[in-house]
């Protein structure tokens, strides 16, 4: 069954770092695409980082030059490495693959001001 398992997030100063990860089972990262995904309290969901199955990374201009998607194939988990987080960056995180299906519960990121 895929499942998408987040963690890392938390309060972080404006300015601050977190790294985000994603435990996947169900599917084999490295020849899948994965994405990271976040909502902010009454906005869509969009779509943040993606890696695909060959390694290729994008980004949203957002948060292009801020964050860094990448994942370890041995432990089937992708990171999201979250450095100069503004206010705007504030919402919960998720992971999943280019089509989504099921979300997991993700992981809630603040940044205050």
């Amino acid at each position: 069954q895929l499942q998408f398992v987040e963690s890392g997030g938390g309060l972080v100063q404006a300015g601050g770092s977190l790294r985000l990860s994603c435990a996947v089972s169900g599917i084999t990262i490295r020849f899948n695409s994965i994405a990271w995904y976040r909502q902010a309290p009454g906005k869509e969901r969009e779509l943040v980082a993606r890696i695909y199955s060959a390694g290729t990374t994008i980004y949203a201009e957002s948060v292009k030059g801020r964050f860094t998607i990448s994942r370890d194939n041995a432990k089937n988990t992708v990171y999201l490495q979250m450095n100069s987080l503004k206010s705007e960056d504030t919402a919960v995180y998720f992971c999943n693959t280019l089509s989504p299906g099921r979300w997991g519960q993700g992981t809630q990121v603040t940044v205050s001001s």
